[in-house]
């Protein structure tokens, strides 16, 4: 046991028991009364310490110094020990035996829930490895077929044919880029408890750099841009969240079968910035938008190897666990055949207008 979890664990439980000894002589104070209240107050310190410390020890010692604390401040003859009442000794011993099985179930069913959690942890990871292997094989492929027609076919292929097989070989270079920096990015956001180095930025350069990587990677694709009338401040990673956008506007384009518009509208909701990406395309089925966000929903499965269709549930995640660090809460909702809206949101930065005026 490393030493600083020993010195916590010992302050949750001193802490517990100080708690229940405060509030059994409160409880007398008002009732005047203090039959049966003080083991079921020093029980549930039992209870809390075994829920918020490691292992077995601290709730056994907790349950021994529950019976000792009420035998000797709560039970007559007060401030003395005394267990040779038989009374004494029967509460004693029922408390003492109770409080050693609440706490020992309590820790049996924190570690049946880190095992459940590792168990889940772990078919995530499978199942992002199966995604990850599906949504790499189709541009290797592609790659590796438009270079070898080049190369073998130089002298009798076209300039125009060339150019062709090496553009289309470039654009899923630069997707297999963006695959990278995603996996890079689950890496990184793969603990419960990740924390980025926020800088307040300002909503509309935060956009302005998004819209022109959109533009270089879609130049065909039209954003519509819909930003509130106030100066908006938001603390950040701009990178990070640049990626989000990213990947929620790539997505639409790969995904939205027939979208004839593409939105991106940002609002503020009290002191919540709230950003959506809205689309008119084919939607989402109901059953896979449970998963949309875990990285556990996989490739379709009726998708071929070959089909050009890349798989949304790296990138989805990844924006997922990068809003999460941030604080904020993603969803999505759709209607199969009316598009999709995905939204999430982020505390803004308050900006004291009226003390800059006030200076001036």
């Amino acid at each position: 046991m490393k030493k600083s979890t020993w010195y916590r664990d010992l302050l949750v439980m001193l802490a517990a028991l100080c708690v229940a000894g405060v509030a059994v002589v409160w409880v007398q104070c008002i009732t005047g009364r203090i039959d049966g209240v003080a083991m079921l107050i020093f029980m549930l310190a039992v209870f809390v310490t075994s829920m918020y410390t490691d292992g077995y020890l601290w709730g056994v010692l907790a349950s021994l110094a529950s019976v000792l604390a009420v035998n000797f401040a709560f039970f007559t003859p007060y401030f003395a020990f005394n267990f040779t009442l038989p009374e004494n000794l029967f509460s004693g011993l029922v408390m003492l035996a109770v409080s050693i099985m609440t706490s020992t179930l309590t820790t049996r069913v924190k570690k049946q829930e880190q095992l459940r959690m590792e168990t889940e942890r772990e078919k995530m990871r499978a199942n992002l490895l199966r995604a990850v292997s599906h949504d790499l094989r189709t541009p290797l492929t592609s790659i590796y077929g438009a270079c070898s027609t080049v190369t073998e076919n130089y002298d009798s292929l076209g300039k125009e044919q060339a150019l062709k097989l090496l553009r289309e070989a470039c654009e899923d270079a630069q997707w297999l880029n963006r695959m990278v920096e995603n996996l890079l990015s689950v890496t990184r956001f793969d603990g419960e408890q990740v924390a980025v180095k926020k800088t307040p930025t300002v909503l509309e350069e935060l956009l302005d750099a998004v819209l022109v990587k959109f533009k270089k990677r879609c130049p065909d694709v039209p954003v519509q841009l819909e930003l509130p009338e106030d100066f908006v401040m938001i603390p950040m990673d701009s990178m990070l969240i640049q990626q989000v956008l990213m990947n929620l506007l790539e997505n639409a384009v790969l995904h939205a079968e027939g979208m004839t518009t593409l939105t991106l509208r940002v609002f503020t909701l009290g002191s919540r910035a709230v950003f959506e990406v809205k689309d008119d395309g084919c939607g989402i089925p109901k059953e896979r938008l449970r998963t949309l966000f875990s990285g556990t929903g996989g490739p379709d499965p009726n998708a071929p190897a070959d089909s050009g269709k890349h798989g949304m549930g790296i990138g989805l995640s990844v924006c997922a666990a990068i809003i999460k660090a941030h604080g904020g809460e993603i969803d999505a909702e759709s209607r199969p055949g009316e598009g999709t809206t995905i939204r999430f949101w982020l505390e803004t930065e308050k900006i004291e207008l009226e003390d800059a005026e006030d200076e001036q």
